[in-house]
């Protein structure tokens, strides 16, 4: 079965050579050789990479080197500023660099709130005409995406983590899917797919995490295996589990038949976003 990883970061130790903007709940570094062996160690085929907003903002230069040194393992995506009055050109240098197969919108960190805003419009645009899938981290802005979905209906958008917001560290939320019912209700939007990214960090039950089965059906009812990509979401979740965990809960779990899960761990994310690891 073909396993493809929705979610993954890598990035080095803080030097002036490339300073971190901010700090990532996780290790002091996940080299891109510590990603690959990580993946290897549990049978991962390959994964999409995504350059980490805390640490390089809108500077995707550490995961385009990781692509260069695993060319067969990383399909590359990373954030865009959507007051950057360049924005669409750098979408456009984006889309053209080897290995970039998605862009992303950081709604729940501070960008514009209007779904109308000319910018967040300008990176979907942009990404219709570019073939390439916007993801957004949408937590607690899920409306707006529904607005700006209805907007841009050319272009592919992609939740985030399933549209929840998921801790850094133990315990999960009281109510990890009070907001569920709004994360359902953007499946009526035949332009969004949803990564069932992280979603282990919600659980209250240790692994293989049964507690969040129920609600995680409710998700593939509503959106269909062709629209949910399984992911880990590695490095941000390992105060809370081991990437073999985030892996193997999918795997062992009696919630999902053989072809549900080849779907969902691999399938569906080689036809969104045009990708899939190989042998370079």
């Amino acid at each position: 079965m073909l396993t493809i990883d929705a979610q993954v970061h890598a990035y080095e130790r803080n030097h002036p050579g490339r300073p971190w903007a901010g700090t990532l709940h996780g290790p002091a570094e996940v080299t891109g050789d510590n990603m690959v062996a990580a993946m290897d160690a549990v049978g991962v085929d390959g994964a999409l990479l995504v350059s980490p907003f805390s640490m390089y903002r809108y500077d995707g230069s550490y995961a385009v080197e990781v692509y260069a040194a695993h060319p067969g393992r990383f399909g590359l995506i990373k954030p865009f500023d959507p007051t950057d009055p360049a924005v669409e050109d750098k979408v456009a240098q984006w889309a053209a660099t080897p290995g970039a197969v998605g862009a992303r919108i950081m709604l729940a960190r501070g960008a514009p709130e209007d779904p109308a805003d000319p910018g967040l419009n300008r990176i979907l645009a942009a990404g219709a005409r570019h073939s390439l899938p916007v993801n957004l981290l949408c937590w607690g802005r899920l409306e707006q995406f529904g607005a700006l979905a209805a907007r841009n209906p050319e272009t592919m958008l992609v939740i985030d983590h399933v549209g929840l917001q998921q801790p850094f560290e133990p315990p999960a939320p009281a109510q990890p899917f009070a907001e569920l019912p709004k994360v359902l209700a953007l499946a009526d939007y035949d332009n969004v797919a949803i990564k069932i990214s992280g979603a282990c960090t919600l659980s209250h039950q240790s692994f293989p995490y049964k507690d969040i089965w129920d609600p995680l059906a409710r998700i593939f009812d509503a959106y269909g295996f062709d629209r949910c990509m399984w992911g880990t979401d590695w490095t941000r979740a390992v105060a809370l589990l081991t990437y073999k965990q985030g892996v193997e809960a999918f795997r062992v779990t009696d919630r999902l038949s053989d072809s549900d899960r080849a779907a969902l761990m691999g399938e569906t994310l080689a036809e969104i976003y045009d990708w899939e690891p190989s042998e370079e």
